[in-house]
């Protein structure tokens, strides 16, 4: 069994039909952790296989039998949930996070927990405490991150979804460099009770996933109201799915432009590009748009970043800054040392953009640019702090506007790095930032590329 090769859809009809492939679905992504994990470093925390057939699942539960990794930031009772972190090694949550619950609920199996930046403040995933990650595509490279670990378990079939989390890219960056489909929310839509901070004002939660389809459905069951959650919004439920063949003909799609995106490598540049001609081709009218101003949210959105995750960690880098990694140290020494000024002004920049994405999306349906600017770099021996400045530069505004963003596989390098296609869209809308990347992944083959892995 191949349990990368099909939709969660797919593999939940089957599960329905016959009470034996959920174990026998669970086995095949175990089977991938043991024979890959080892090289990889994907999972922190492996859970053991049950050897027995899961129940039929009791009234709605589409992820019902589906394996699903959970980013080692988000609370798993009685399970360890570190945070990739020193600090947090011997933690054993007493309750589930509310997502986790709601997956668990809807009928997933949770099969590990995934590697992560330290404490998610930064984008190689080489963690000093439990190990780097490594790319499937070149185990020399990184997989980005924070989520590094969530991308690899589902691009190499460890799982056949994951959570992950996204405070200046931490989904999308991993998502691009690994190959795979990862959703950002907006901001409010997911819970975030439960998971670990990094920024209360930037943090998002979302899926990662092989397909499109799969992170509507992801979302479906992971998006609601949290009255216990200060930053969950009360909105009316969305509907993820049922519009996803819809198509884009006639829809506005601006292609982000300027010397801020022409920063970015050729190949990178020319396959975006040639996924605007493809939208085009499927009857979206394309607008080039200067977007320069990103720059300057980019920047704000680092300094609140490292502010906010040195106000919550302040009493650990009190007591024990020698605990902490050395990147991750000196960003947190760094968001210590901001002025209440530098932090003003950084969320007066927050304010002005949001406005300038308002006005944007009064105009048009969707923007699309790179997701990251260069396909993934060398693990070894790279500053870690100049690659988060790097990697986050597409990714960062989005977060600081809270606005939905999606990356979906676009093209490969002569290398043979993929590269990712990042889609925007105005707060809310997910649905139209699912159904505009639906429609280029129904036109394309990228998702169905798959990494070999010599070992």
């Amino acid at each position: 069994m191949k349990p990368e090769s099909m939709s969660l859809t797919e593999q939940y009809e089957l599960s329905k039909s016959d009470e034996n492939h959920a174990a026998e679905l669970a086995a095949a992504c175990h089977s991938q952790i043991e024979r890959l994990n080892p090289t990889l470093n994907a999972f922190i925390t492996v859970i053991p296989l049950e050897k027995k057939n899961i129940p039929p699942p009791n009234g709605n539960a589409p992820l019902y039998g589906i394996p699903v990794a959970v980013k080692d930031l988000y609370d798993t009772k009685g399970i360890r949930t570190t945070a990739g972190s020193k600090f947090f090694a011997d933690n054993f949550p007493q309750e589930d996070a509310f997502v986790v619950q709601k997956i668990r609920n809807a009928g997933a199996q949770i099969i590990g927990k995934t590697n992560t930046h330290e404490i998610a403040l930064g984008v190689t995933n080489n963690n000093p405490h439990f190990g780097a990650c490594r790319n499937p595509w070149d185990i020399t490279r990184t997989p980005g991150g924070s989520s590094g670990g969530s991308a690899v378990a589902v691009a190499t079939g460890m799982a056949l979804a994951a959570l992950g989390t996204d405070t200046g890219g931490s989904i999308r960056i991993p998502a691009s460099l690994c190959g795979v489909v990862g959703l950002k929310p907006t901001y409010g839509r997911v819970s975030l009770r439960g998971i670990l901070p990094l920024s209360w004002n930037l943090d998002h939660a979302g899926p990662l996933t092989r397909k499109v389809e799969d992170a509507a459905l992801m979302l479906q069951v992971m998006s609601g109201y949290d009255e216990l959650d200060p930053t969950s919004l009360k909105t009316l439920p969305g509907d993820y799915i049922s519009h996803l063949g819809d198509g884009v003909s006639g829809r506005n799609i601006a292609l982000a432009v300027g010397s801020y995106i022409d920063e970015s490598a050729a190949e990178v540049l020319e396959a975006v590009r040639k996924a605007a001609r493809i939208l085009e081709g499927q009857g979206a009218i394309i607008t080039e748009i200067n977007m320069d101003f990103l720059r300057e949210a980019a920047l704000a959105n680092g300094i609140m970043t490292q502010a906010d995750g040195a106000a919550f960690h302040r009493e650990r880098l009190k007591e024990h800054p020698d605990w902490f990694g050395a990147d991750v140290r000196l960003r947190l020494e760094t968001g210590a040392a901001f002025s209440s000024s530098e932090y003003s002004l950084a969320r007066h920049t927050q304010v002005e953009i949001t406005r300038r994405f308002e006005l944007l999306f009064d105009e048009y349906d969707a923007l699309i640019l790179p997701t990251t600017p260069i396909p993934a770099p060398v693990l070894e021996g790279e500053n870690a702090i100049e690659r988060a400045r790097q990697l986050t530069r597409f990714t960062a505004p989005f977060n600081l506007s809270g606005l939905p963003a999606l990356s979906i596989p676009c093209g490969f390098t002569t290398e043979g790095l993929p590269i990712g296609l990042q889609i925007v869209s105005r707060a809310w809308n997910e649905a139209g930032v699912l159904r505009t990347g639906y429609t280029f992944q129904q036109a394309t083959d990228w998702h169905k590329i798959k990494p070999q892995i010599s070992l």
